[in-house]
């Protein structure tokens, strides 16, 4: 895994999520991040106990790195760089991100993939995967807007269906 654990352009940071998130994440989700993201809504509980595994995935060098997705100094929303999951190839990552509501419709989610996608191919990935609910439509728009191209729908084991959005990754 890369050494990079912060990554900025002239607009958005992504650095490794941290307890002082906690409040900012808990004020920021609403309706659309717990329906497409984080499958149920969250306590300071719930969400200090996801923080703390994030951070354990990082020292650990594990397979998710959880990013804080940044912009004016303020948590805008989240983007995670999935390696090594049961339903990717070789090579392959997965990316899921949200934004809370203040900071949607300006571009930052389209930033925050393309650093995530730096921040893999730093880890030698080739491909970058972003999996949308075929409902909805504004993440698919980031992942147009990023450079990803559709290329199938599928079901998982309870039946959900994804879109399945792939972009080749080279670094520099």
């Amino acid at each position: 895994m890369p050494e990079i654990s912060r990554l900025s352009d002239d607009m958005v940071t992504l650095s490794p999520l941290r307890l002082d998130d906690v409040d900012a994440h808990l004020a920021g989700e609403d309706d659309q991040l717990v329906r497409w993201l984080n499958g149920g809504r969250g306590t300071r509980a719930t969400v200090e106990a996801h923080v703390r595994r994030c951070m354990e995935q990082w020292a650990a060098g594990g397979p998710v790195h959880a990013f804080g997705v940044r912009t004016e100094g303020v948590l805008a929303g989240t983007i995670d760089v999935q390696f090594d999951q049961p339903y990717l190839a070789p090579g392959q990552v997965n990316l899921a991100y949200g934004l809370y509501p203040a900071w949607r419709g300006r571009g930052i989610a389209t930033r925050a993939v393309g650093l995530a996608c730096l921040h893999a191919a730093a880890a030698e990935a080739t491909h970058a995967i972003i999996r949308v609910d075929p409902e909805n439509t504004a993440s698919a728009a980031v992942a147009d807007r990023s450079g990803f191209t559709y290329v199938k729908r599928t079901r998982d084991a309870d039946d959900n269906r994804f879109d399945w959005y792939v972009r080749r990754l080279t670094v520099g």
